[in-house]
């Protein structure tokens, strides 16, 4: 039986640089896992891409393809957006699709493609009027959102461990939002 697959996006927040941890935790409970990255993310971690493609056999994404270029990917099961930043979250929920983590993420919903987004912001973002309201538009949208007790836990700022961002808590939702048939 083929495995599942997940599209793993990672934005630009410490945790990402456990992203090939996170791959592997991932393909150990049988997932076919594909990396997107937000720009920054990607340039964050530039020196490890062709050790990334390696790891997951697909290519590592972080712009759109150009238009009646083949997806290079296997269709998505699960689409899983963590570290989610303050801006991807934000960008997201208002619709802005400058590049393709978001771009993808706003789309899945319009064609029901489970997603499962987890937030990597510290408590001064949270103080933002427009975080709250992103948060409620993309559960209202049905989206995961894993954030508040049960998920993500904002820390002040300066305070946070890369080490501490609770990746298990995304890689079970993700396993509870596959649809199989049957």
């Amino acid at each position: 039986m083929p495995s599942d697959v997940m599209y793993l996006f990672g934005c630009a927040a410490p945790p990402v640089h456990n992203i090939a941890d996170v791959i592997r935790r991932a393909q150990a409970d049988g997932w076919d896992v594909c990396l997107g990255l937000t720009p920054t993310a990607a340039s964050w971690l530039r020196g490890e891409l062709e050790a990334l493609r390696e790891l997951t056999g697909h290519p590592v994404r972080s712009t759109y393809k150009r238009p009646g270029e083949p997806d290079v990917w296997p269709p998505a099961d699960v689409a899983v957006v963590a570290p989610a930043t303050f801006n991807t979250i934000n960008q997201w929920a208002l619709g802005i699709t400058d590049h393709f983590v978001v771009g993808f993420a706003a789309e899945a919903i319009g064609k029901s493609i489970p997603l499962v987004a987890m937030p990597c912001v510290n408590l001064a973002f949270t103080q933002h009027p427009q975080f709250e309201r992103s948060i409620e538009t993309l559960r209202g949208a049905g989206v995961t959102v894993l954030y508040g007790p049960g998920g993500f836990e904002p820390h002040p700022p300066g305070t946070g461990s890369p080490a501490d961002y609770p990746w298990n808590l995304v890689l079970d939702a993700a396993a509870k939002r596959v649809v199989r048939p049957g």
